[in-house]
C-alpha cells in the first residue's frame, strides 16, 4: 500500500491565466534547491544569506519604495480569471490580417497574453497616463467580483468610468507608480532578446519613471531619454514655455538589441530613412585639415543633381571660380580655397579616379559635394553603427496628430502622438518577418497607423496588438456627441478608416486593381484586424468563494462540487467559439489560431486547433464517445483537450494512462 501524499489538483487553475509567482519560484528551486524546505517552500533567512553572506542588519541602503509596490510587483504575477471573445462585427478584414485591437483593462489582458506572447513581441510603444492631476490611475482590483467594470465595460454601451488622481491625494505619486509598475513587470515577460520598450512621458513623473525602469528593466539596459520637440504652447502665461516631452527608451537586453539602420530626422536627409551612408564623420577616423589648394577634377561626384556654386571670398566654402554641376557630377575643374576634411584621404579619393578608398580603419570612403557645396567625407555604415540623436526635431506635436484625426472625420479630446513620431520610433527596429508591435494604452489607436503606413511604404509584414479600455467620453466632449461613448470606439474606428484610406488610394492608383478574388486578397493582406473583448470566464467555477474556516482540502472537495452542479449551465448556454478561445488562450495558443473540423471522428465534434507554433485537438462535447476514447488510446501523437464534464472516471482514467501529459480535461 501505497503512502505517497495524494497532489489534490486544484480546478482554478486551469481556467486562469499563466501564475508568474509559481514558475519564477520553481525557476528558483531549480537553480538553488538548497534555499527550499524539505516541505519545498521557501526558506527566507536561506535567501537571505545569498543575498547578504555577512547577514548585515543596516537596513539604509540605496533603493526606491513606495506606499504599495509590494502589492502592485504581487498584482502583475497572480493569474487573471477573466477571458478574451471575438467581436465579428467590429473587426475588419480578419480573413486577412493577423492585427489585434483588444477592448479591456489592460492589466488583465497583459496577463492573458503573457504566456502566449511570451517573448514574441519585438517592440512596446506606451503612451501612459502622465499624471498631472487631470487625468486618471488606473484601479487593478478588476476581479469578476468588481461588477461595476464588467457592467459598464461588457454589458452596456457607455463605458467604464476610470478613478481619478489628484494631487490632494496623499499618495498621488505612490497610485501612479503601483499602476505603472505592475504592467511593466509584465510587459517585460512579452518583449523579445532583442526587443525594446519606449515610454511617452513629460516632467511630471520622468525621475520616476527613470528609477522605475531601471529596476523593472535593469539600469544596464537603458537606452537613451530622448527630447521630443512638441508644438508647445507660446501663449501661455507660465514663465517657462515647455516645448518638449520625453520619451524613455530601455532594451530588454540591450546587447542583443541591434543598431537603429537609420538618421536622425533633422538632418538634411532626415526624411529618407535607412541610409547605407553616413556623411561628414570622416574626422573620428583622420585628421580634419585645411583642404585649401585641392584641385577638384571634372566628374567629382555631388549631392547637388544640376546647379552652379559660384565663386566666393566671403562666405563659406570658397572655390577660386564657378563650380558647374550637370546630373550629379562637377563638368568644370575648380580649385577649393577653404574647407575642412582629411585632406590625405580626399586626395587618395581623387588618385583613384573618384572610386572609394579605405580609411585608416578599413572603412570605404568616397567624398561629395554638398547640398551647401562644401566638400563633405562619405563613408558606408557599419552594421554596429547608428546615427540617432536623442533630440527628436521636425515630427510635430499634439497638434499635428489632431489635425490628422480632424482630416479623417473623427474627434478625439485627449492629446494625440503624431504618426509620424510613433513611425520613426518603429523604424528603429531593425526589420524582420512577422515582428510583433505592442501598445497597451492605445488611445486614439496611433500604432496601428503608424504600423498600416509603414507596410505599405517598405512592403513589411509587421503586425500589432492595440490594447485599450473602454474609458467612458466625457458626456459633454465633442467626441461624445459625434457618437463615441468609449474611448476603445474611437480606437477601432480610426485604424478602420486608415483601411479604407489605403484601399482608395489603392484603387486610385489602379482603377481595376480589385477586380480579381485572387488579387483582392493579395492586395488586402496584413490590411485589417481583429477585435477582441476582456469579458468574465464562461466557467462558472472561477465564481466560487472558499469558506476561510476550512481547510484547503475541504476547500477544493467543495470546489469540484460546485462545479459539478454549476457547469451543467454551461453545456446547454455556452457560445463554442467563447468557449475554445478561453480554453485555448490559457493553454497557450495565440489569438490568431485556426480551427480544422477533423472527419475521421464520426461520433465527436473534434477540431484541430493551431496558432502556428502550437497545435491540438479540441472536443466540446458533453459527452465524448466510447470509440474516440478507444481512437485516442491507440494514437497518442497529438494533444487533446476536452471538457471535464464530458467523462466519466473510466474514460478520464484510460486517456490519462495512454495519452499522459497530451491528455488535458478542463
Amino acid at each position: 500500500m501505497s503512502h505517497t501524499k495524494e497532489t489534490i489538483e486544484n480546478p482554478l487553475e486551469k481556467v486562469q491565466s499563466h501564475d508568474w509567482n509559481k514558475e519564477r519560484l520553481q525557476q528558483l528551486k531549480q537553480l538553488m534547491p538548497d534555499l527550499f524546505t524539505n516541505e519545498g517552500k521557501l526558506n527566507i533567512n536561506e535567501l537571505k544569506k545569498v543575498v547578504d553572506p555577512k547577514s548585515v542588519s543596516e537596513t539604509e541602503r540605496y533603493e526606491f519604495r513606495w506606499f504599495g509596490k509590494s502589492k502592485a510587483k504581487r498584482e502583475a504575477f497572480t493569474p487573471t480569471d477573466a477571458t478574451l471573445v471575438y467581436d465579428e462585427e467590429r473587426s475588419v478584414n480578419p480573413e486577412s490580417s493577423e492585427n489585434l485591437i483588444i477592448e479591456g483593462e489592460n492589466l488583465q489582458v497583459l496577463k492573458l497574453l503573457s504566456n502566449s506572447y511570451r517573448e514574441q513581441v519585438k517592440c512596446i510603444y506606451i503612451d501612459p497616463p502622465y499624471n498631472t492631476g487631470k487625468d486618471f490611475v488606473y484601479t487593478d482590483n478588476f476581479n469578476q467580483d468588481r461588477k461595476e467594470y464588467w457592467e459598464d465595460a461588457e454589458m452596456t454601451e457607455n463605458g467604464f468610468k476610470v478613478d481619478s488622481n489628484t494631487e490632494t491625494d496623499g499618495r498621488f505619486h505612490s497610485n501612479w507608480l503601483n499602476m505603472m509598475y505592475s504592467r511593466l513587470l509584465i510587459a517585460r515577460q512579452l518583449l523579445r532578446e532583442d526587443g525594446v520598450i519606449f515610454i511617452s512621458i513629460d516632467d511630471n513623473e520622468v525621475h520616476h519613471l527613470r528609477k522605475l525602469c531601471d529596476e523593472v528593466f535593469g539600469e544596464e539596459n537603458f537606452m537613451a531619454q530622448f527630447s521630443w520637440r512638441t508644438d508647445g504652447n507660446f501663449d501661455n502665461q507660465a514663465k517657462f514655455k515647455n516645448v518638449h516631452e520625453y520619451i524613455l527608451t530601455y532594451a530588454k537586453i540591450i546587447d542583443k538589441f541591434p543598431a537603429p539602420p537609420i538618421i536622425d530626422p533633422s538632418t538634411p536627409e532626415g526624411s529618407k530613412l535607412f541610409l547605407s551612408e553616413i556623411r561628414n564623420t570622416i574626422v573620428k577616423n583622420g585628421p580634419k585639415n585645411p583642404i585649401s589648394g585641392v584641385k577638384i577634377p571634372i566628374g567629382f561626384p555631388s549631392l547637388i543633381q544640376d546647379g552652379v556654386i559660384e565663386k566666393r571670398t566671403d562666405s563659406w566654402p570658397h572655390y577660386r571660380e564657378n563650380a558647374i554641376i550637370k546630373n550629379g557630377h562637377l563638368t568644370n575643374e575648380v580649385i577649393v580655397e577653404s574647407g575642412w576634411s582629411s585632406k590625405e584621404l580626399l586626395e587618395r579619393y581623387i588618385e583613384n579616379n573618384c572610386e572609394p578608398i579605405l580609411d585608416s580603419k578599413g572603412q570605404e570612403t568616397k567624398f561629395k559635394i554638398s547640398n551647401t557645396g562644401a566638400i563633405e567625407a562619405v563613408k558606408s555604415r557599419k552594421s554596429e553603427q547608428s546615427h540617432v540623436i536623442t533630440v527628436l526635431n521636425g515630427l510635430g506635436g499634439p497638434q499635428k496628430a489632431s489635425s490628422i484625426l480632424d482630416k479623417m472625420g473623427l474627434i478625439f479630446d485627449g492629446y494625440p502622438k503624431p504618426v509620424d513620431l510613433i513611425k520613426y520610433l518603429f523604424q528603429m527596429n531593425t526589420l524582420e518577418g512577422n515582428d510583433i508591435f505592442l501598445d497597451f494604452f492605445s488611445g486614439s489607436g496611433t500604432a496601428g497607423q503608424a504600423i498600416a503606413e509603414l507596410n505599405q511604404e517598405d512592403g513589411g509584414n509587421r503586425k500589432y496588438i492595440m490594447v485599450q479600455l473602454p474609458e467612458a467620453t466625457d458626456e459633454k466632449s465633442e467626441a461624445f456627441k459625434a457618437g463615441y461613448k468609449k474611448l476603445s470606439d474611437i480606437t477601432i474606428e480610426r485604424n478602420k478608416r486608415v483601411i479604407d484610406n489605403i484601399v482608395a488610394e489603392k484603387k486610385k492608383e489602379t482603377p481595376d486593381l480589385f477586380t480579381k478574388k485572387e488579387t483582392k486578397k493579395e492586395q488586402l493582406k496584413g490590411l485589417g484586424f481583429k477585435v477582441f473583448k476582456l469579458v468574465k470566464s464562461n466557467f462558472p467555477r472561477v465564481e466560487y468563494a472558499p469558506d476561510p474556516e476550512k481547510s484547503d482540502e475541504e476547500n477544493v472537495v467543495l470546489l469540484k462540487k460546485y462545479i459539478t452542479e454549476k457547469e451543467a449551465q454551461l453545456v446547454s448556454a455556452f457560445n463554442r467559439e467563447e468557449l475554445i478561445t478561453e480554453i485555448l488562450i490559457k493553454n497557450g495558443f495565440q489569438l490568431n489560431y485556426t480551427l480544422e473540423k477533423q472527419h475521421q471522428f464520426k461520433q465527436n465534434d473534434i477540431f484541430l486547433a493551431s496558432d502556428g507554433e502550437k497545435e491540438t485537438l479540441i472536443c466540446l462535447d458533453v459527452s465524448l464517445a466510447d470509440e474516440t476514447v478507444a481512437y485516442f488510446k491507440s494514437h497518442t501523437d497529438q494533444k487533446l483537450i476536452v471538457l471535464e464534464r464530458a467523462l466519466d472516471t473510466t474514460k478520464k482514467w484510460n486517456l490519462k494512462h495512454y495519452m499522459g501529459d497530451k491528455f488535458n480535461a478542463f
